[in-house]
């Protein structure tokens, strides 16, 4: 005799159709096998799976299989037994004619009941679909990304409301149990927008900073925004060149930091004084900037 269906879902017989279909979720999503290729254990606990729920979920099976189990309303094992597929819930006849089990029995438990099931048992019913996994993809703001939040996701016309983790990064697959078709799951593969002006490597996140080249030179203060929309003044020292980093700990995704990269702006010189005071100031700063560089 096959195991109790109920034993089977784990779930106690005063499961409500919620607990049933949920723990059916589960357990056809463990054992599912596209999970387990090549695990016959797997695709035979699957099929024990998929025949416990397509008798308990159907509320006119389960009174007659909470009333007479596997044995049937005659009280005996012989007519039935419980895991060929042939019919809805699993039922399969042995050494007697559905037809004279019908007139015995024909309309018992009403419509839906013993009845329906004799008459769809005389041909091979069509084995239900299993759940289906199914892969959607989806932009999400830059800052969503970082910081975490929210987007909606429109699927055969449901919405659904998928939870982006802080710190999620491109193309990383979110898995939604039992929102795919036939109650597979939803893979959702996300793509990240870029940012007007952020942009971000592994957890920290750089901004460049235009800044002249006196404020280079001589030092500045420069107000900078940061990603949870605050502003900061960030000291530039005197004599930054273009390209250097100023970090901002902790200010990035999750531990990661903020970097200020400095891009010096040189303005185009149009009068003679102030092409003379550059002469005179790189006659008194004289460098050779390329002069460590191995192709020098």
């Amino acid at each position: 005799m096959p195991r109790d269906y109920y034993e089977v879902l784990g779930v106690p017989r005063t499961a409500s159709e919620a607990d049933i279909k949920k723990a059916y979720r589960k357990l056809a999503r463990q054992h599912h096998p596209d999970r387990n290729p090549g695990d016959k254990q797997a695709e035979m606990r699957f099929k024990e799976v998929q025949e416990a729920y397509d008798l308990l979920h159907d509320k006119s099976k389960r009174e007659q299989y909470d009333r007479f189990g596997f044995a049937g309303p005659g009280g005996s094992q012989g007519p039935f037994r419980a895991g060929g597929g042939a019919a809805p819930g699993g039922f399969e006849f042995q050494g007697v004619n559905p037809e004279d089990l019908e007139s015995i029995l024909g309309g018992f438990g009403g419509a839906g009941g013993f009845g329906e099931l004799f008459g769809r048992a005389r041909g091979r019913g069509r084995a239900p679909r299993p759940p289906e996994n199914v892969e959607a993809e989806v932009a999400i703001p830059f800052l969503t990304a970082a910081l975490g939040g929210s987007v909606s996701l429109n699927v055969d016309g449901r919405t659904i409301e998928v939870r982006v983790p802080v710190g999620v990064e491109e193309g990383k697959k979110l898995r939604m149990a039992g929102q795919g078709p036939n109650g597979g799951d939803l893979l959702v593969r996300l793509t990240v927008e870029p940012h007007p002006y952020f942009r971000r490597e592994g957890h920290n996140v750089i901004l460049e900073v235009p800044v002249s080249l006196s404020e280079a030179v001589l030092g500045a203060k420069v107000d900078v925004p940061t990603l949870d929309g605050t502003h900061l003044t960030v000291k530039v020292p005197p004599g930054t060149s273009s390209g250097a980093r100023l970090r901002l700990r902790g200010k990035g995704i999750r531990d990661g930091d903020q970097y200020i990269e400095i891009k010096i702006v040189v303005p185009k010189t149009h009068d003679e004084r102030s092409r003379e005071l550059i002469e005179e100031f790189a006659r008194l700063h004289p460098q050779n900037p390329r002069q460590n560089l191995r192709w020098s």
